[in-house]
């Protein structure tokens, strides 16, 4: 499945619930719940760097390979190993606090973000 791209996000569901349940303060919840994200893929086989750009200019990258362990940080900064696995076309990472799943559906990408029963649903 070919991820490679600039996706910027032009929905998302279940935002409030799943920021809360990540113990995300209020305010900064209402600060970003309009945010549009810029998410730029390049992929060259199962090798890939996926860039996050915020409106507030902040940029995390990951890079990463399917099922090779990797370094990889989340928005706040925290560092941590993981490995991204690809099942069924879907991209697919546990981070500290949730699982991620990313797929692209009818030319749009498509994140869900999953903690016990909240989910946050991105499309781009």
């Amino acid at each position: 499945m070919a991820f490679a791209g600039k996706w910027e996000t032009e929905t998302q569901e279940g935002y409030d619930e799943f920021c809360k349940l990540l113990g995300i303060p209020d305010d900064v919840i209402e600060k970003g719940r309009n945010y549009k994200l810029i998410t730029e893929v390049t992929q060259s086989g199962n090798d890939f760097a996926w860039c996050q750009i915020y409106p507030t200019n902040a940029t995390v990258t990951n890079k990463f390979t399917i099922d090779k362990e990797c370094d990889m940080e989340t928005i706040g900064g925290k560092k941590f190993k993981a490995t991204v696995q690809m099942e069924g076309g879907k991209l697919s990472v546990t981070f500290p606090n949730y699982h991620h799943t990313s797929e692209i559906v009818g030319g749009k990408l498509v994140e869900v973000n999953t903690r016990s029963c909240a989910y946050l649903l991105l499309r781009a």
